[in-house]
């Protein structure tokens, strides 16, 4: 058993068996033996990789797409361009680098970043020291936000906590992780039901509430409707809120239980995109769709970005750019990034259409 798994044990002995938002919160926040709060996870040699590693492409576009929003917003000056969940700090990177093609956006804005590991502070910072910026830490999104801001969050709604419970013949009872005869961890449900929830659905059907990533949403909706500016959600999920278990682990690339491992193992949730749009409506701001990464991405000019980078580019660059903007757009499946993931703009209500979402509406789906 792990560290923290030696830590759980004892916990669920002293006080009973955890919820699943709190089993969560403790794999990857724990102060010590949390899986964000000792390592870098991200790359060929960690746990997984996000789109900023795969292609410098990504950032690029996001960062041209930011500039443009800055443009529409009325070049204020100064903002704060805010991300949350910066991971090594590579699309914070690659967007300062595309946004220095738009006159004065560069100079307009301070870089403001949300994370609350250490480690990934320390390689953000060494990733961004050559980028003429001094970047700003906070371990709150509130504390972020002051004025117009542009906010960019990558496969970060994700990776917040959630609760699950579980349709029986008794009502809705909550999703517990407790341990086994053989001290084990393992999955149960509360003895009583849930009476707040009335949702019709089949027996053992399982119900996902995301209340952190819904407070996420809100705040940064509410601010930009204040204040002015775009918060952008970039994740995968559904863009129909659906029922089912979407908690999964992942260690060294490859699926693993998710209780077997905690604090050594990767932890996340499918984004519900339908529910984080309901919450940005609720709280004041504009939606702007959500559209597929691949549709957004060849939107912004994905395609043209490949060719001008390829024609200055050896052969053996130019290959690795094909491939990765590729990866990107991937549709073919439903796991392939370009279908899997979503975009997601909340907006100030006075700006109109942003770029990348003057698409047709994403047919309903399932969530997985």
């Amino acid at each position: 058993m792990t560290p923290l798994g030696q830590e759980l044990a004892r916990l669920i002995r002293d006080e009973g068996p955890l919820s699943v938002s709190r089993y969560m919160a403790l794999a990857l926040g724990h102060p010590r033996h949390g899986y964000y709060m000792k390592q870098d996870p991200f790359g060929a040699a960690g746990d997984f990789t996000t789109a900023p590693e795969i292609s410098q492409i990504f950032g690029e576009l996001i960062g041209l797409w930011a500039a443009t929003a800055w443009r529409m917003m009325g070049k204020p000056a100064p903002f704060r361009l805010v991300e949350l969940g910066p991971g090594r700090g590579t699309l914070m990177q690659d967007m300062l680098r595309a946004g220095k093609v738009v006159s004065g956006f560069r100079e307009a804005l301070t870089v403001h970043m949300v994370e609350t590991s250490p480690v990934l502070r320390e390689r953000q910072r060494a990733t961004l020291a050559a980028s003429g910026m001094a970047p700003v830490w906070y371990e709150r999104i509130e504390d972020a936000l002051d004025g117009p801001a542009l906010i960019v969050a990558n496969e970060f709604l994700d990776a917040l906590p959630l609760d699950q419970f579980v349709l029986t013949p008794e009502g809705w009872r909550e999703r517990l992780v407790g341990l086994d005869g053989e001290g084990r961890f393992a999955f149960g449900l509360s003895a009583a039901p849930e009476g707040r929830i009335a949702r019709p659905a089949s027996q053992g059907a399982v119900l996902e509430q995301p209340l952190a990533a819904l407070e996420t949403v809100a705040t940064v909706a509410r601010h930009v409707a204040a204040e002015g500016g775009v918060g952008l959600f970039i994740d995968y999920g559904a863009v129909q809120t659906g029922f089912g278990d979407t908690l999964q682990a992942m260690r060294q690339h490859g699926f693993v239980d998710p209780l077997a491992e905690p604090g050594d193992a990767d932890l996340t949730v499918h984004v519900d995109f339908a529910r984080m749009a309901q919450a940005g409506r609720a709280a004041g701001a504009a939606v702007h769709g959500a559209v597929r990464q691949r549709d957004f991405l060849l939107a912004l000019g994905l395609e043209q970005r490949v060719a001008a980078l390829s024609r200055r580019a050896v052969p053996e660059h130019a290959a690795r750019l094909a491939a990765g903007a590729s990866r990107l757009v991937a549709a073919d499946r439903g796991t392939d990034m370009g279908q899997l993931f979503k975009v997601l703009a909340l907006a100030d209500p006075r700006l109109p259409l942003l770029p990348g979402f003057d698409l047709h509406r994403l047919p309903e789906q399932a969530a997985p």
